[in-house]
């Protein structure tokens, strides 16, 4: 795909940035495994579940929209911002206690796990401060939120590297997405002032405009992180913590190199959006073109993982995470429909379809949990990698294809896998 040279630099920091902080996560996840075992590392990993649900919450949907406002209101930016700040920070809050009552009801036997829960939900506070990442990728400026990012998990790395020297307790590992979230608010921040930030404001009808655009996004974000977390609930539920551990294991290798595309993504998009309105064949080829390279490239790594799956569980982990193999070669394959996924979100901007959302990922939530549902029983970890590949090829392609309004991105996404079709100029 040919990239603008801005764009192309842009990708560059963000890969970079993102290559830096795989490594840090995962050089200190495979210590953090071994430190704690399966059994306390899942217990750890079934919080991060809860974890992953509210912060789709606390999103409001805002972040799926807010460059598309940049780019509409260029000289509201402060107070799109700060009205951002303040609308995520409250829902954080509220969704910090909401989890944390929750886990009290469902794991009321088991108070290590409320705990546990209670101080992993704090995280949600400083992550509100993500959308400041926004203000740098539209400006193409993203190596400073690539900076903020490394120094960020740096420091959480050193915390949890800290921890496992002084043979902490478990609930202090719980605090470090905490401290690694404080300090990216921090960095970014102060970034954002030294880069000619304007000043934040806060404007109740701008929060109308940014919480409208955004409801679509909202619905369909807690659908996606009700099938991106009710595998690993689900496990813990019916199955063990060990379970648990062993499954997020799987999931967290297939994503050891979606920095990628997550970056490949979040660079073209802007660039997406500003063709919708110039020149829709290439608004639309460019669309194809993304896809094919995120099915592909998505494809060719699943291939490399699935090959070297055993070898790299025992190598990394040791003999007691064995049994993370099995789902890992299934679940490796879900990676090429999940980018897709990410990559359609343009898309769906432009064309103003986000409401239809919720009925797409509202189906694959309920389509995720009955699967998880029949198979955990019977084969555990890998029932749920199978519910989440199931789960990830019908969001992807089969259910857009049912809904008319999305129809026309399916047929996008297929073209551009088959290299189907090419704009006439």
């Amino acid at each position: 795909m040919k990239l603008h040279s801005e764009t192309a630099r842009n990708a560059l920091w963000l890969m970079g940035g993102r290559v830096t902080n795989k490594l840090l996560v995962f050089l200190t996840g495979v210590l953090m495994a071994r430190y704690l075992g399966p059994g306390r590392y899942g217990l750890l990993s079934y919080a991060g579940a809860w974890l992953t649900f509210f912060a789709a919450l606390c999103n409001l949907g805002i972040d799926a929209v807010i460059v598309k406002n940049f780019v509409d209101h260029p000289a509201e930016e402060g107070k799109t911002l700060g009205t951002t700040l303040v609308l995520r920070g409250i829902s954080a809050a509220l969704s910090a206690l909401i989890m944390t009552g929750i886990v009290a009801i469902t794991d009321r036997e088991d108070p290590l796990t409320v705990l546990v829960a209670a101080v992993s939900s704090l995280s949600l506070i400083p992550q509100v401060f993500d959308s400041l990442k926004k203000w740098f990728q539209l400006r193409l400026r993203s190596r400073y939120a690539a900076i903020a990012a490394v120094i960020s998990c740096a420091a959480a790395s050193v915390y949890r590297i800290a921890l496992i020297l002084l043979r902490a307790e478990l609930v202090w590992f719980a605090l470090a997405t905490a401290v690694e979230y404080t300090v990216l608010a921090m960095s970014l921040l102060l970034t954002y002032k030294r880069q000619g930030g304007g000043p934040l404001s806060v404007s109740a009808g701008k929060a109308k405009q940014l919480l409208k655009g955004g409801s679509g996004f909202l619905l369909s974000g807690m659908m996606v992180s009700i099938y991106a977390s009710t595998d690993k609930l689900m496990l813990g539920q019916l199955m063990d913590k060990d379970s648990v551990a062993c499954y997020t294991l799987a999931v967290s290798l297939c994503a050891v190199w979606g920095f990628i595309l997550e970056a490949v993504i979040e660079s073209v998009h802007p660039g997406i959006l500003q063709l919708y309105a110039k020149d829709r064949a290439a608004y639309r080829q460019q669309n194809r073109k993304l896809y094919a390279l995120v099915f592909y490239g998505a494809l060719a790594m699943s291939l490399i993982t699935c090959l070297l799956a055993e070898p790299l569980v025992l190598l990394l982990y040791g003999e007691a995470y064995a049994p993370a193999v099995a789902p890992l070669r299934i679940v490796v394959w879900y990676t090429a429909f999940s980018y897709l996924g990410g990559a359609r979100n343009a898309w769906v901007v432009c064309e103003d379809v986000q409401k239809y959302l919720k009925y797409l990922y509202g189906a694959a939530a309920v389509l995720n949990v009955v699967l998880n549902a029949l198979l955990i029983p019977v084969w555990g970890p890998s029932g749920a990698a199978v519910a989440s590949l199931s789960t990830q090829i019908a969001a992807a392609v089969i259910l857009p294809a049912l809904i008319p309004a999305l129809r026309p991105n399916a047929r996008l996404m297929i073209e551009g896998i088959f290299f189907l079709r090419r704009e006439k100029r």
